[in-house]
């Protein structure tokens, strides 16, 4: 066999990628997508649309899913939170965090097709990674999906210079796996997603909370305990809320209610000593305060919470003149 030249080389790589391109067109040719005019039934047909320039594609899609909730605001505006030059691009952590501080709670999705579907139909664009490239060459890309249509089995996205481009379902799998089925839907704070728990939204709305009014905060804690009022993380942060508002009658119950319901959990317990003190209840403050401390791990990072509280209640306790505690 005859050595092959550099330039007869390049001739059967250009060959090669030709007859890629041409079986890729053929193919195109012989699974036609069907013609699926805009029809509100099957896909988000007000989600706004920025066609992204070169390597933006990041910024152009949170614009779109952000404008989707409300929140007025362009890619130009969004570039500099998560464009990264260096990699000519963005990343997940970045389009999350700017997401956050235009006040929107950021949930990732686990990966599966069928929540995918749960959130459209809730009306929730999704913010999707997909990678878009060949050969082995990755090609990172952030698109959104606004639709799907189950008898055609087809994807509706705004992807890149595209308003409205559809996918077969096969294809968008493909490219979504490369990233992980990686898939973001941002809301309001007083509006989980479709598939959110009842501790993924009050963590989503802790991270949220440094851009958060209270009011907004108020609300989502509120929201959060009428959809899953036997949470503990839940029960938790209304507690939380109350005590701090000086609202010591509802956070004890709340702490309560979440004792019931998870009687370790050493947060609540030492959270309810605390509100007890404050409500003038020494003695059952410190029955509390002990509890934590004999459910108290050695490497617990509330160990110094814990003792303290317990020093505070023994205090309290061994100082407290006769008297009918008002929490109980």
């Amino acid at each position: 066999m005859l050595p092959i030249s550099s330039r007869s080389s390049s001739r059967l790589v250009v060959a090669a990628l030709s007859a890629l391109v041409g079986a890729t067109a053929l193919s195109g040719c012989t699974n036609r997508l069907p013609a699926l005019p805009e029809d509100p039934r099957r896909e988000l047909t007000g989600v706004p649309f920025f066609p992204q320039t070169i390597h933006q594609c990041g910024p152009a899609a949170l614009a779109t899913v952000l404008g989707a909730t409300g929140v007025t605001t362009t890619p130009e505006q969004l570039s500099p939170l998560v464009y990264i030059p260096g990699r000519r691009g963005s990343l997940q952590v970045e389009m999350l965090a700017a997401a956050r501080s235009k006040g929107r709670l950021a949930f990732v999705l686990e990966p599966r097709f069928a929540d995918l579907q749960a959130e459209l139909a809730a009306g929730n664009p999704l913010l999707v990674l997909q990678d878009l490239g060949a050969l082995g060459i990755r090609r990172w890309h952030f698109a959104v999906v606004v639709g799907f249509d189950p008898d055609q089995d087809v994807l509706i996205l705004r992807s890149g210079t595209e308003r409205r481009r559809l996918e077969r379902r096969e294809q968008f799998l493909h490219t979504w796996k490369a990233g992980e089925y990686w898939a973001a839907v941002l809301t309001r704070p007083d509006q989980p997603p479709a598939t959110a728990t009842g501790s993924s939204f009050i963590r989503a709305l802790t991270a949220t909370e440094r851009y958060l009014a209270t009011e907004s905060i108020s609300g989502g804690n509120a929201v959060a305990l009428a959809r899953w009022p036997a949470d503990p993380l839940v029960l938790l942060a209304n507690g939380n809320q109350a005590y701090a508002a000086g609202q010591l009658a509802t956070a004890i119950s709340r702490y309560r209610s979440l004792l019931a319901i998870e009687p370790t959990h050493l947060a609540g317990r030492n959270n309810l000593a605390n509100a007890l003190l404050d409500a003038g209840c020494p003695r059952q403050a410190l029955a509390q305060a002990e509890q934590s401390a004999s459910l108290l791990p050695a490497d617990s990072p509330l160990a110094a919470a814990v003792n303290d509280t317990l020093a505070k209640a023994r205090a309290a306790d061994a100082n407290a003149s006769p008297s009918t505690c008002s929490a109980e």
